[in-house]
This record gives C-alpha cells, structure tokens and sequence, in this order.
C-alpha cells in the first residue's frame, strides 16, 4: 500500500498495514489550501520511488473525528511514524526534495536511535501521544 488517499472505510486495512516495522508517511491537508493541492503530486511521486513505506494524504477536515484534539495549525502537515515510534511531526515546506531528505534521515536510522529520540524534547515526547496515527486509527476502528 504505497499511497492512500484516506477515506474511513480504510480506517482498518491502514492500520493493519501498519507493523511495528513498517514506515508511515502522512500529509495532513485541507482541500481548501492550494499548497496542498500543489504538493499532493510530489507527495504521490514519492511514494512511487519508496513503495516500502506508505504515504498516506489526510484531509483534516474529512477526518476530524478520528485527528481527535490534534491542531494542524500550518500546511502542509507531515508525519514521518516507524511502528509506534513518531519520529517527526510539523509543517514543512510543500517541496518533494525537502520531504526526501527528511524522510531519509530517519529512514537510515535504526529503532534503537529513534526510541532514543522519543524522549529527547518535550515536544518529541509530545508527539507520541498527540500525533500518532496508528492509534487514532486503533481507537477509530475499535469505536466503530
């Protein structure tokens, strides 16, 4: 599943796609912004050229409910999650090789270095409880 565009009814296929080993890449946008309208095609380029991981587009205003309290406050919005592990979360700048060169840095990375990282900033720690989608999706799917 190398690129989704996010609809409920695949709320559980995602997260069963989503293993303690695998890579999730999440875009957090908004139909309305014409950033992510522009940046939806680069996004799906990268998932062609990295089908290991899955890149998945959110539209925060069709999936408010399963985003709970969760503020995306700038566009786009990318989550870059190894299992459980959110290794980063904010607003970058709508740029395929931007968005390359910060999913390598992490993708090179082993587990150990990355829970190392979990608790590095209150903002990191932050992140695993506000920003992890695998589970949102878990409570959505369970709630369903």
């Amino acid at each position: 599943m190398p690129f989704i565009r996010l609809q409920e009814q695949d709320y559980g296929k995602l997260l069963s796609s989503m293993t303690d080993t695998s890579w999730t890449v999440a875009c957090f946008c908004a139909q309305w912004c014409g950033a992510c309208r522009n940046w939806l095609e680069p996004f799906t380029g990268l998932s062609e050229k990295y089908p290991d991981a899955t890149f998945v587009w959110i539209d925060i205003e069709d999936h408010a409910d399963l985003l709970g309290d969760l503020d995306i406050d700038n566009f786009p919005c990318l989550l870059i999650q190894y299992g459980d592990i959110v290794n980063f979360f904010g607003a970058i700048h709508p740029e395929q090789k931007v968005l390359e060169r910060l999913f390598l840095n992490h993708y090179a990375s082993r587990p150990g270095e990355m829970k190392g990282w979990v608790n590095a900033s209150p903002e990191r720690i932050a992140w695993q409880e506000d920003a992890n989608l695998r589970q949102m999706l878990s409570q959505a799917v369970k709630a369903a």
